[in-house]
């Protein structure tokens, strides 16, 4: 089982276009948003191909491949406008033997933990720039930004394969991996 897992589209079309390219290539079976689907935001800029009209239309033709989170830039007029569930903070996930905390990262992240005791692997966007390492007790991973960037990092996402988190540009270059065996 393969899963793609992506944050802060940000309302961008021409990197969404890009991402859903790459989820066809990686023969995915879900794609998991992060949150941030279609506003930019105030303090970010308008990405390229701003389009959210479109990002709406792509993302509801493959409503049931979706699991998404809800990020601070998303809104209940965004719900209205998707076919599928946006508005939770945090969705918890079987990858295999492991349990996953998939959340935006505003709310839960690295310095303020889930309340919860046995997650394996803590999965949140929102900074824009891409983790994958462990820590005491968990692995963190980030899959950076599809549209904005940021801290010198690269329009990216992660896949999971069953055995390792790996994360890759656009391109599909592989910059980082991290095995969740065991």
């Amino acid at each position: 089982m393969i899963f793609v897992i992506a944050s802060d589209i940000h309302g961008s079309a021409f990197y969404l276009k890009k991402l859903l390219e790459a989820y066809k290539k990686e023969h995915a079976e879900k794609l998991i948003l992060l949150g941030d689907i279609l506003y930019h935001g105030p303090r970010n800029n308008l990405p390229n191909g701003y389009d959210p009209k479109e990002v709406i239309s792509l993302l509801n033709d493959m409503k049931d491949e979706i699991l998404c989170v809800r990020g601070n830039c998303d809104a209940e007029v965004d719900q209205m406008v998707l076919e599928f569930p946006i508005m939770a903070d945090y969705a918890l996930l079987r990858f295999q033997n492991k349990n996953v905390f998939a959340t935006h990262g505003h709310k839960y992240n690295t310095s303020n933990l889930p309340p919860m005791s046995n997650i394996d692997i803590l999965l949140h966007g929102h900074t824009h720039v891409p983790v994958c390492e462990k820590h005491d007790g968990f692995i963190y991973c980030n899959p950076g930004s599809i549209s904005i960037p940021k801290g010198n990092s690269t329009n990216s996402y992660m896949i999971y394969d069953g055995e390792n988190l790996i994360w890759k540009s656009l391109d599909g270059e592989i910059f980082n991996s991290l095995s969740v065996k065991g």
